[in-house]
């Protein structure tokens, strides 16, 4: 399966910074129709709708309540595309005095958000004759770190949930991305303390790319191609292989 994003809606969640901002841009240019911004607070994209117009709409969604990303699907049932891209990161050891409040807060939004999302738009996206579901993962879903263990974790669970969704979506006809980018100029990396970073438009870029040629994994950055060429043989032969 491979989508073309031109001419095409889209729903992105975490859209008005970092990556979410990076990708929202590149699906305009590169000829999305719609663009729908599910954000926290939609007063952040304002510049973002005065560049764009009617091309972009905010809608209000907290991906740690089920109901509000039930209604942002009721409000997108045009969606042809949907990247789950907002996430959280505390960092923390497995020894932090807060490591389980970590742990719960990071799972809640990374991996049970993603099934949440995934959830409310599946019914919406089969019925598309293209469609795609796009899961921001990381490097940290297939190798831990130990200053960011338990925002490893979440991670790593997201990327075995995103496995199960791209079988199980095979016969729905809709096309799913697990992204896995390393250090990306964004805010949540000047928290982590990671300061050489690449921009988050070879990440949007990537998944344009990757869309249209029909991946499953995408490994967009320096660090993350060095994690591709160690992982690609199994990830082809084994979580990419045929049950």
């Amino acid at each position: 399966m491979s989508i073309n994003i031109n001419n095409k809606t889209a729903v992105v969640t975490g859209a008005n910074r970092g990556i979410g901002l990076a990708i929202t841009e590149t699906f305009l240019k590169a000829g999305a129709k719609k663009v729908y911004l599910a954000v926290r607070n939609p007063d952040t994209i304002k510049n973002l709708a005065t560049t764009y117009g009617d091309r972009v709409e905010a809608i209000q969604v907290d991906v740690a309540d089920k109901k509000s990303i039930q209604n942002l699907a009721q409000q997108t049932p045009d969606a042809e595309v949907v990247v789950n891209n907002a996430g959280v990161l505390k960092q923390a050891d497995a020894y932090h005095p807060q490591a389980e409040e970590a742990l719960q807060y990071e799972f809640n939004i990374n991996t049970v958000g993603l099934l949440r999302m995934a959830q409310a738009y599946q019914p919406i996206l089969k019925d598309k004759p293209e469609a795609a579901f796009v899961q921001l993962n990381s490097v940290a879903s297939i190798k831990s770190f130990t200053p960011f263990c338990t925002y490893s974790a979440s991670k790593a669970a997201a990327y075995s949930l995103t496995q199960s969704l791209r079988q199980s979506w095979v016969d729905d006809g809709i096309q799913v991305l697990s992204v896995h980018p390393g250090p990306i100029a964004t805010d949540m990396a000047k928290q982590a303390g990671l300061e050489e970073a690449d921009s988050a438009d070879v990440v949007a870029e990537g998944i344009v790319q990757s869309l249209a040629s029909g991946q499953f994994h995408l490994f967009p950055d320096t660090l993350a191609k060095q994690f591709e060429a160690a992982y690609s043989s199994y990830g082809s032969q084994v979580v990419e292989a045929e049950e």
